[in-house]
């Protein structure tokens, strides 16, 4: 098979192309080249998917059996590399994601729920769910969205499959949730945990996602689906629990309740990492993509791999993880105010 990733040198991108090569697939991947990593056995091509002349030049190198578009943010890039490449690769693969979907994450998901339906007023998600674009001005889910929709135009007479993971974790992942945490169990001592430990969670191992997205290129699998690990998978204690384990258990794990703490000035999913009481967050059904042969790992799996990785590799840098983590003072002074709420709590009883 012949292989196509636009990407393919971070996270996602860099993990599909390792598990093609090990396949014996014939890969190429496109990007700027500015950071990341090549994989050993692919033949890069340097371009910006913006600019016309080059993804023409990258359309004229060959020819494909499926292209796997993990870059596509905006309807423009994502259209102009349909129309570019749709006489040049026989599939279209496009990884989208749950923040597509107007109910997202504030209620449950199935493959069929409603996405965004255009990019105008009466598209605006709720505010939990809003990241801009920078620089087209249009929210992340209403441009994925509508990527999905420029996608199937350009495609109409050709294979296109859409894909909608919900979280992604594991080896390479630049955005930091999970490599925050593990370097803050590395640091042992009290350690915020939010909300209950028995809260449902579902996160996918992008290990598992890629074996997924070759799969459904082979088989030749059309339409769209969520890609999540099955409701009931794991729980956040499951996750907290595991990243202190592998870390070398010396972090104490301090519960702090959800009402309470949502009371406080912390942002959920992002100062604390994957905390979020929302019905939807982590409530979405991937029914399709198990029924067509999507499997997962255990989460501790996904825990281990993530530490081993960090023990030997610094995370390609990325504004977003910036915004990951509690300030090491802030999290010492909401868990002093907890112990003394829980403690007022107890002797008014």
């Amino acid at each position: 098979m012949r292989l196509l990733i636009l990407g393919g040198t971070w996270f996602l991108g860099r993990t599909l192309a390792e598990t093609a090569v090990t396949l014996g697939w014939e890969v190429t991947t496109f990007s700027r080249g500015l950071h990341g990593h090549d994989v050993p056995g692919t033949v890069p091509v340097r371009g910006r998917r913006e600019d016309s002349d080059d993804v023409a030049r990258l359309a004229s190198s060959g020819r494909w059996d499926v292209v796997v578009d993990t870059s596509g943010y905006t309807p423009e890039a994502v259209d102009l590399a349909a129309r570019m490449l749709r006489d040049r690769a026989a599939r279209y693969v496009l990884i989208s994601t749950v923040n597509a979907y107007r109910g997202w994450p504030t209620e449950p998901l199935t493959d069929e729920s409603l996405v965004y339906e255009d990019i105008g007023d009466g598209a605006k998600p709720v505010p939990s769910a809003a990241k801009v674009l920078a620089p087209s001005g249009i929210m992340y889910g209403q441009g994925k969205a509508a990527s999905e929709r420029a996608l199937i135009r350009s495609f109409l007479e050709h294979g296109s499959l859409i894909l909608r993971p919900g979280v992604i974790l594991g080896p390479y992942e630049y955005i930091g949730r999970l490599p925050w945490l593990l370097r803050r169990m590395e640091l042992g001592g009290q350690v915020l945990a939010a909300g209950s430990p028995s809260r449902p969670i579902q996160p996918v191992d992008v290990r598992d996602l890629s074996a997924f997205v070759l799969h459904a290129a082979k088989a030749g699998l059309s339409g769209a689906m969520n890609v999540t690990a099955p409701l009931g998978h794991a729980t956040y204690g499951e996750l907290l629990e595991s990243c202190r384990d592998v870390t070398g258990g010396h972090a104490e794990l301090v519960w702090v309740a959800d009402d309470w703490l949502a009371a406080q000035d912390v942002t959920p999913w992002s100062e604390i990492p994957l905390w979020r009481t929302t019905a939807g967050a982590w409530h979405v059904s991937s029914e399709r993509a198990w029924v067509t042969g999507l499997t997962c790992r255990p989460l501790l799996e996904t825990v281990a791999g993530t530490w081993d990785w960090l023990r030997r590799e610094d995370p390609v840098p990325h504004e977003r993880a910036a915004e990951i983590g509690l300030d090491a003072l802030k999290e010492e002074r909401l868990l002093t105010a907890w112990q003394e709420y829980a403690a007022g709590r107890q002797g008014g009883s």
